[in-house]
């Protein structure tokens, strides 16, 4: 694969990253439809509710092991190979998760779906764009790290209408066609070589440096406490963006109003998302991370206090904007203290603790209120990660030795 002749920051560059955002919101909109129907695939599966919420959670599992691989790959490979080859196992994963029980469930998202699919979407392509842009990469790596949040917004009322119209079966056949067609498409027309990063725009000096220590310890300390920050905080991410039209449900609400919290959600963090790019090439990722999951922290205590629907749409909006600032800073933070020659990495192995938390917030909200008979169990523990979270972020900028990022220069 060949440079791009387009210039980073240019119309190509942000055509392209609104590309890649369509793609994730597509592939994204495939795991959600067994949050949607979870009810219903449970009662016909006769199987508890942590049977189809773990088929939820093992997309990222899957997705996260296979995401370091992927990212690996997309460099040596070419991001579209990878892409288009992505978009076909989300299809398929979807088809074969429509054919039986839960094994072919559990198969179809966890494998075809998580390990061979979505993996080869969001840090390959996360990756990607980053390379399309050198003054405004907060921004545009907040924009195409909305995939989910988008996909969250537009896809639940749909999926519902089409789970109450034919099924949840023949809905996941019928988006498997959407997501094979439009995914091959937009990967063709508009996945392009990236430029090659400019010596000029970037200054020898204020590269990362590809040894020595950072923030006053080892590259890889630094990237061992990033993990495990971003699996705190997606911990708790998981447990309302899973189980909010069950906890609606359970609250005497019906489908439809969950189904549209889950949208307020999702939307108000795609929202959200774009000013917490702003704040990242203003601030830097650290200082973005904490006050991104200081406001998480403060909406999930809502969750724990109150069950009134009108306290419930604010909450759940309030709880979307503080989740948006959180796995783009991570990006941001990796492309600060790291050279870009090491980004395909280390992106995808950070994000790799993120998707674990992911998968582990979501299936243990299930398993919680299996044990419990409802959700309150699960937001405590959830708020016990969030918590931990903060402390890691704490320690992390305390030790930063400038008050500004040096990303807006790398």
């Amino acid at each position: 694969m060949t440079a791009s002749t387009a210039l980073p920051d240019s119309r190509t560059a942000w055509i392209t990253a609104t590309a890649a955002l369509a793609i994730l919101t597509l592939c994204y909109g495939a795991p959600l439809i067994s949050v949607v129907a979870m009810k219903p695939i449970a009662a016909e599966l006769g199987t508890s509710r942590s049977g189809p919420a773990g088929a939820g959670s093992i997309v990222y599992v899957g997705a996260a092991f296979g995401g370091i691989v992927a990212g690996w790959l997309a460099g040596k490979l070419g991001v579209r190979r990878v892409v288009m080859f992505g978009g076909a196992m989300v299809a398929a994963g979807l088809v074969l998760s429509a054919s039986g029980g839960m094994l072919e469930l559990y198969a179809g998202h966890g494998v075809l779906m998580g390990l061979f699919g979505t993996a080869c979407m969001f840090s390959p392509l996360i990756t990607y764009v980053s390379r399309w842009f050198e003054r405004r990469r907060g921004a545009a790596v907040a924009l195409i790290s909305s995939g989910q949040t988008v996909a969250g917004a537009i896809w639940p009322p749909l999926l519902q209408f089409g789970v109450d119209a034919v099924g949840w079966r023949w809905t996941m056949v019928a988006f498997a066609i959407l997501v094979a067609v439009a995914v091959a498409a937009l990967t063709v027309v508009f996945l392009h070589p990236p430029p090659e990063e400019s010596a000029a725009a970037v200054g020898a000096a204020d590269r990362p440096q590809t040894s020595g220590d950072v923030l006053g310890m080892s590259r890889n300390t630094l990237m061992l406490l990033l993990m495990a920050a971003v699996f705190c905080c997606c911990v708790p991410m998981a447990v309302p963006m899973h189980h909010v039209p069950a906890f609606c449900s359970d609250l005497g609400m019906s489908p439809q109003y969950g189904a549209a919290m889950l949208s307020v959600l999702l939307g108000s963090a795609f929202l959200a998302r774009q000013f917490w790019g702003w704040a990242a090439d203003r601030i830097g990722g650290l200082w973005t991370l904490l006050w991104a999951s200081l406001v998480q922290a403060t909406a999930l205590t809502g969750f724990l206090l109150t069950k009134d629907q009108a306290a419930l749409f604010a909450i759940s909006a309030a709880f979307g904007v503080g989740l948006s600032g959180l796995l783009p800073a991570y990006v941001i933070a990796v492309r600060e203290y790291y050279p870009v020659e090491e980004a395909n990495w280390r992106i995808p192995t950070v994000l790799f603790a993120g998707l674990l938390g992911m998968a582990t917030g979501g299936w243990g909200a299930g398993f919680f209120y299996d044990a419990f008979g409802d959700y309150l169990s699960a937001f405590a523990v959830g708020m016990a990660f969030n918590l931990v979270n903060i402390a890691v972020l704490l320690f992390l900028v305390g030790r930063k030795q400038r008050p500004t990022a040096q990303f807006a220069t790398v």
